[in-house]
């Protein structure tokens, strides 16, 4: 056997440590076409992180928890994650300039970066993210909206390519806050629908 072969497949052998090769998605129910988005303008937007979500440190390849974040110094992860959703979220929010003030709420449900192990050793890797939105008269209270369940995956970079892109300036936080802009702009129809389903190895 040569060894790029003997090699190749010592890589492959690695695979399951990594996490299971699986589906992952942007996905939700549907958005709200631009006609209804045009007629809002933000007045406020919060971004709850609930304590029951846990939280893990460790330097593993998947670890087993709903929110893992260690691209940033030991610190409160849950205001992080939160910090992280809302800076995407109230992007394509502020843009709008319709007459109705709306008052936006999101709630983190899965918030999953990918370790330095994982960059270091794994063939593939997924940033995971998940939240609920619902959009609310910011005057009367009112919703606006049904909650919406929001799945924005990511693909991560590892290895080389991850170095790469740091040195860029596309970290994982710059990444993953211009993907949630990014779907967040076309659930409110005012941008590319980003909904897809892609294969790769994660949790």
């Amino acid at each position: 056997m040569s060894m790029n072969k003997r090699s190749f497949l010592l890589g492959l052998a690695a695979v399951p440590l990594a996490g299971c090769a699986g589906s992952f998605r942007v996905s939700y129910d549907e958005g709200v076409s631009k006609s209804v988005s045009d007629q809002w303008r933000l007045s406020g937007l919060s971004v709850a992180v609930p304590d029951d979500l846990t939280v893990s440190e460790a330097n593993t390849l998947a670890p087993d928890a709903h929110i893992v974040w260690r691209e940033e110094p030991l610190g409160d992860r849950r205001k992080q994650v939160g910090a992280i959703v809302r800076e995407g979220l109230i992007r394509p929010f502020a843009e709008l300039r319709g007459a109705t003030p709306i008052h936006v709420r999101a709630e983190v449900i899965h918030f999953h970066a990918v370790t330095p192990r994982a960059v270091s050793v794994a063939p593939a890797a997924v940033h995971n993210v998940r939240y609920a939105l619902q959009i609310f008269n910011a005057q009367t209270r009112k919703p606006l909206t049904e909650a919406s369940n929001i799945s924005a995956d990511l693909d991560a970079f590892v290895g080389a390519s991850a170095v790469t892109a740091a040195l860029q300036g596309q970290t994982q936080r710059v990444r993953i806050v211009d993907h949630l802009a990014r779907v967040q702009r076309g659930w409110l129809g005012r941008g590319s629908d980003q909904r897809r389903e892609f294969t790769s190895l994660g949790r």
